[in-house]
């Protein structure tokens, strides 16, 4: 009886069939992403002992030992097969460089990671929304033309660039601090003011994230916006007498942010990927810092547990704003 309930609520219910589609077919994506991944370490001559083997106090034995320890003595096809078999298990491997398995190290990094586009996440679409709206609203005056201006401007600056300018002018002025993720003093201070320091921290990586994200975002809700306002029932309802901010609050922006949804995954998956470099020039502990080390050291295990964690986020991201789409526009059926 349990059975045919089960099976008469997935028959009859078409996001669940699509849910699972997705997550289905994602699998043989992350393989793939693994594969490649190994493959291109493979493909870098040497290995992570070749940093052992320069050092003259190092014995071949002890090499040897390593190269049992590690697995590097077994083909690389055994390798693989050795990792991914661990990896059904949710174990990715040792670390060679931090001699600690690898999901002791990824843990914290991909949360700080996570804290960091987050806020750069937030911080764009709360500023993009409104700014788009607004030149809409007020399109070809100056407000308008300055908003496009500073638009062109965001998105010629890499983020790289603007991060180590804010980073020069913190370092003249002592507002923010220069780098890290947390102060000299934080442990000893209360759990308000470990946020706030925290926050102090983060504040010069995510708004150089989110300038560039900021200035396309808000061009795209801009043109978005005009085209809705052009519609034939948005005329209606201005005939109609309805107020200006009912029409353009109730009616409008519920259509032309529609089209933005879809991009919520690929915004938030691509701030992740994006901020490696940007961890790097402001030392925030996260993993991109972890990856550059890995990739120079031929931590491979390391490497691929970074890939898969960035793989799997990017496709959670895009499956939560197909998800989040067919909640906000009822024209969408996945059924």
């Amino acid at each position: 009886m349990a059975l045919d309930k089960t099976l008469k609520f997935v028959r009859s219910n078409g996001m669940f069939l699509y849910v699972m589609k997705r997550l289905l077919i994602s699998i043989p994506m992350l393989l793939a992403i693994a594969l490649l991944t190994f493959i291109l370490m493979q493909m870098t001559p040497g290995d992570y002992l070749d940093t052992m083997r320069m050092n003259p106090q190092m014995s071949e034995e002890t090499i040897e030992y390593y190269q049992k320890l590690y697995q590097l003595d077994q083909p690389v096809w055994k390798q693989f097969g050795a990792w991914l078999i661990n990896m059904c298990k949710l174990e990715f491997g040792y670390s060679f460089h931090y001699n600690v398995p690898v999901t002791k190290i990824i843990g914290g990094r991909l949360f700080n990671t996570f804290i960091l586009s987050l806020a750069s996440f937030l911080l764009t679409w709360a500023v993009a929304i409104p700014l788009g709206i607004w030149a809409a609203l007020n399109r070809n005056k100056f407000s308008d033309r300055f908003i496009q201006f500073m638009s062109y401007v965001g998105l010629s600056m890499p983020s790289f660039f603007l991060a180590m300018i804010f980073l020069y002018f913190a370092s003249q002025t002592g507002v923010l601090p220069l780098g890290g993720m947390y102060g000299p003093n934080h442990e000893d201070l209360n759990w308000f003011q470990k946020i706030w320091d925290v926050m102090r921290h983060m504040a010069i990586p995510a708004v150089a994230l989110s300038v560039g994200s900021i200035a396309g975002l808000q061009r795209i809700m801009r043109g978005n916006m005009l085209e809705v306002l052009g519609q034939k029932y948005i005329l209606t309802a201005k005939a109609k007498g309805l107020p200006q901010n009912r029409i353009v609050y109730h009616h409008a922006l519920r259509n032309a942010v529609n089209p933005m949804i879809t991009l919520l995954g690929y915004e938030f998956s691509g701030l992740l990927s994006g901020a490696a470099l940007i961890e790097i020039i402001c030392s925030w502990p996260g993993l991109g810092a972890l990856m550059l080390t890995a990739v120079r050291s031929k931590d491979i295990y390391l490497v691929m547990a970074s890939m898969m964690m960035g793989g799997f986020l990017f496709l959670i991201g895009n499956l939560l704003a197909d998800i989040a789409l067919a909640k906000v526009d009822p024209r969408i059926r996945y059924d």
